[in-house]
């Protein structure tokens, strides 16, 4: 970094700061751990029954336990890809609009989690449902291990409560799925035939004003051997967001590549793999009672409120330790 040409190549130089940062992440909290540990010990010794320096010994040990544990979690973070950023992509299931504005609440619940971290959030492509809420929506997650962090998001979300477009009050249950792709470097080659693309193009949604696109600048790319398609229309220029799309498509063709490498093996080692795409991975219940429990490690809070306001560390941590 201290070189005279260090910036001359921006992307390789934030490149390299982040994997700066990811090793700083790792490497700091060690240092400070090996430290409280010394300090600990050298109190120990001089204590010899002193209550006022074994209650300080208690402290030290304490902040020395949480250090530890944030270190077991960057430790299991350690995939060859989890230190990409993620691309998330939210949608609606059937229900209409209630599952829409569940679309959106959990739309609200990743952004929050994402800010809480000091994550950039950028939002490619959102499709409003008919009356309210979000019937999809493409965001983009950019911060150390985003995707690693993420990963554990990947399945359906179930939410029940007491439908507030019911003018009776009844009780409804609303699904939502998640996927998380990691965002790949430019450097991986993924090869894409452009026979194979069928691009539209058309006038971005907005609410208006002198800032909406008076020109067809939005841009949906369709893989057609897979059915995947992109879409974004967050830029006002056409060759930007087709960069967009052209981006989230390589990410996913990437793992799809990844995830039939993995199936081969599992197939040739004997091994039954747990498919969870599709699967319902969380329950977010508001009535008749407060919960949120994860299907999977069997995490749960009564504090719904926190969870919808991004505190969903637990669920995520219990996962990747339950990877392991």
């Amino acid at each position: 970094m201290t070189a005279s040409d260090f910036w001359n190549d921006q992307a390789q130089a934030n490149k390299l700061i982040r994997e700066l940062k990811g090793l700083k992440a790792l490497v700091d909290p060690l240092k400070e751990a090996e430290k409280r540990a010394a300090d600990a010990r050298e109190l120990l010794d001089l204590s010899e029954g002193d209550q006022e320096m074994e209650a300080q010994i208690e402290v030290e040990s304490g902040l020395l336990a949480q250090i530890v544990a944030k270190l077991e979690i960057q430790v299991l973070l350690s995939g060859q890809y989890d230190n990409c950023n993620a691309l998330l992509n939210l949608n609606s299931g059937a229900g209409g609009t209630e599952s829409c504005d569940w679309t959106s609440m959990l739309f609200r619940m990743y952004t929050r989690w994402a800010e809480n971290k000091g994550y950039k959030v950028e939002v490619y492509d959102v499709l409003d449902g008919e009356e309210a809420g979000i019937k999809n929506v493409s965001i983009r997650i950019e911060g150390d291990k985003a995707y690693g962090y993420l990963r554990a998001e990947k399945g359906v979300h179930r939410l029940v409560r007491i439908s507030p477009f019911d003018a009776n009050k009844r009780r409804h249950t609303s699904f939502a799925s998640v996927d998380v792709i990691p965002e790949i470097d430019d450097d991986v080659e993924v090869a894409i035939n452009p026979d194979d693309l069928k691009i539209d193009v058309f006038r971005s949604s907005g609410p208006g004003g002198q800032s909406v696109n008076t020109a067809d600048s939005a841009v949906r790319i369709t893989h057609i051997p897979t059915g995947f398609i992109t879409s974004s229309q967050v830029e006002r220029s056409q060759l930007q967001n087709k960069a967009r799309c052209m981006r989230v498509l390589k990410a996913k063709l990437f793992e799809l590549k990844q995830q039939a490498m993995d199936d081969k093996l599992a197939a040739e080692s004997g091994q039954k793999q747990k498919i969870e795409w599709g699967s319902q991975i969380r329950s977010y219940v508001m009535q008749p009672y407060q919960l949120v429990k994860d299907h999977r490690t069997d995490v749960e809070t009564g504090n719904v409120a926190k969870v919808m306001d991004g505190e969903i560390d637990m669920f995520i941590e219990a996962f990747l330790k339950m990877k392991t």
